[in-house]
């Protein structure tokens, strides 16, 4: 005869040791985890306090926005976060007084000069993320535009800029302007030497 024999213990008791156990093993590999120095992080951060207050100082009230504001930046700007005004930036040159016995020869001269000398861009937003510039130029694409996005790094961050052209005349340049004024959209116009 064959004898059978009972099995002895219970399931819950098997689940809470099994449990005790999974625990105890996570808690060891949490532990070696984050007493493991991490392997690129920590090397080539010399980096002072006094260096990190610069930046901070640097980087504080700057907004890549602000040119879009026009003259006064209280009136236009966002609810939500007005961007404080850069001291630092010199103001804009006069341009030099070169009367001469045939104004509306030099007149002419200057508008011919301007056109060939320079490219003209209408600008739509300048943003820190690459994301937020997409989406405003695929707002753009509804509206029927067709932007473009640059990128350039100014102060240590890499900006993105989104703008239309480019533009070989001012009129061209302002005529896209006045297209966007009428879709809702602010710009505002840069002109680039060639």
């Amino acid at each position: 005869m064959v004898s059978f024999s009972r099995q002895r213990g219970n399931t819950v008791l098997g689940f809470i040791l099994g449990l005790v156990v999974g625990l105890t093993v996570a808690l060891v590999v949490a532990i070696y985890v984050t007493k493991v120095p991490i392997p690129f992080l920590n090397k080539g951060l010399s980096r002072n306090a006094e260096q990190d207050a610069a930046e901070q100082k640097k980087n504080k009230d700057w907004d890549p926005n602000a040119p879009l504001y026009g003259k006064s930046p209280a009136a236009n700007a966002p609810a939500a976060d007005k961007p404080a005004v850069n001291p630092a930036s010199p103001p804009p040159a006069a341009a030099p007084d070169n009367s001469s016995a045939d104004p509306l020869g030099d007149l002419a001269n200057s508008k011919t000069q301007t056109a060939e000398a320079f490219l003209y861009f209408v600008q739509v937003g300048a943003f820190n993320g690459g994301e937020e510039a997409q989406t405003q130029r695929a707002k753009l694409a509804l509206g029927g535009f067709d932007p473009k996005i640059s990128e350039r790094e100014q102060n240590g961050k890499i900006i993105y800029r989104v703008r239309l052209g480019p533009f070989d005349t001012k009129a061209e340049a302002e005529d896209a302007q006045a297209k966007l004024k009428a879709t809702k959209f602010d710009s505002a116009l840069i002109r680039v030497q060639r």
